[in-house]
């Protein structure tokens, strides 16, 4: 047994979350790839089948009062809040993170007022994130300008109505400044704009106590809601009376029931609804948040922190020289919960990896993603994986 084999199982056996993966649907594959797709928590078929089979199938439409469902998206987006740092009665669960960026956007420009007619967009951001961005931008009149986040700060002026920018950069794991760029925004009196995506669930984002204006996110990733599970809008409650929704639907109607032609947006962070909300993702979402019972956010950073080191140390010590490139920063302040390493032959290595149980996935052109979710990769998977690596480019 090499010395990093060793000290993995020590780590391991000293890990305070490490009983959290037994509440996971695991196997013997490394699962690197949490950052894309989250493993499923093992109380969620259950449940799912409850849902269907006692709510929908025996409770039908009164379902929608005795089992909760009509207040699912707001339910479900307090149990949201303490892992963004929120708190209660600012978050609504519903719709995808892009509609849910649309919201946000059209929301802040309208809540900036008259002169400012400019987006500031993050030049680094998901594809996604972009063309909503431009089409936000059409749809106000705002001239729309991509900027990478260290240069916002510079690039902010008196038209500058709303910055959006990601928490962390999907392609190489790097953690921007949330609390700066957002009190930059500030003191240029724009509208901060986050897309949590790739930090939720992975480490403390702080959106109260920092000011964050707006901020969306998606739940299938470190949140392990399930392939497609519903979106968030969070909307920080000194705003909410001043937010309009470019997507005024019945459900965020004061009163939806009224069925009236003229529209009344609802009291807080629920005008963020739009219409019927997936009920079948949703509850499946709110049981798997159920995981999260007991666990810090500050608990699940500091692991993620040690194994993202432990996984630089180990592919140091095993994969020849020059082979790997590491474009996620080294520095913990800048390191989301991922580790891209640049490889000439990324996509092949990438399949091979997957062939002999190690599961990342690969970003064009040329990096390899290893995503850490910490509550349930151990120290055992972190080393094993770097040991597979250097085999597959030996």
């Amino acid at each position: 047994m090499s010395e990093l084999t060793e000290r993995a199982h020590k780590l391991d056996a000293v890990d305070e979350l490490r009983g959290k993966r037994e509440e996971f649907v695991l196997d013997e594959v490394v699962y690197l790839d949490g950052n894309s797709l989250g493993a499923l928590p093992a109380v969620v078929p259950g449940r799912v089948e409850d849902v269907v089979r006692r709510q929908w199938g025996e409770l039908r439409i009164r379902s929608w009062e005795e089992s909760g469902w009509w207040t699912a998206p707001e339910r479900i987006g307090d149990r949201i809040a303490p892992l963004v740092g929120a708190a209660p009665g600012q978050i609504v669960v519903g719709d995808s993170t892009s509609v849910n960026v649309l919201k946000a956007l059209v929301g802040a420009v309208r809540m900036a007022g008259e002169g400012r007619d400019e987006l500031l967009v993050d030049a680094t951001t998901f594809p996604t994130d972009g063309y909503i961005a431009e089409s936000a931008a059409r749809m106000t009149g705002c001239t729309l300008r991509p900027v990478a986040p260290a240069d916002v700060p510079g690039a902010l002026g008196g038209r500058t109505a709303a910055v959006l920018l990601n928490h962390v950069d999907y392609r190489t794991g790097r953690l921007h400044d949330l609390p700066g760029l957002t009190a930059a925004a500030h003191e240029a009196g724009a509208v901060a704009v986050w897309d949590l995506c790739h930090s939720a669930g992975a480490l403390p984002v702080g959106l109260d106590a920092h000011g964050v204006d707006l901020a969306v996110g998606c739940t299938y990733k470190y949140l392990n809601g399930g392939p497609g599970s519903p979106a968030y809008l969070y909307v920080r409650r000194e705003l909410q009376d001043r937010f309009e929704s470019p997507l005024p639907g019945w459900n965020s109607h004061a009163e939806p029931f009224g069925m009236r032609t003229g529209y009344e947006p609802a009291p807080g962070a629920l005008r963020g609804r739009v219409g019927t909300p997936d009920i079948l993702s949703m509850l499946a979402l709110e049981a798997a948040l159920e995981v999260w019972d007991g666990v810090p956010v500050e608990a699940v950073r500091a692991k993620s922190l040690a194994l993202t080191d432990f996984f630089l140390e180990c592919v140091a010590a095993y994969v020849p020289e020059g082979r790997v490139e590491c474009v996620t920063p080294v520095t913990h302040a800048e390191r989301g919960s991922q580790i891209a390493l640049r490889c000439d032959d990324a996509g092949d290595v990438m399949k091979r990896l997957i062939e002999q149980g190690v599961v990342g996935d690969f970003r064009a052109p040329d990096v390899l993603r290893f995503g850490f979710t910490p509550l349930y990769v151990g120290f055992a998977d972190v080393e094993r994986a770097a040991r597979v690596l250097a085999q597959t480019l030996t």
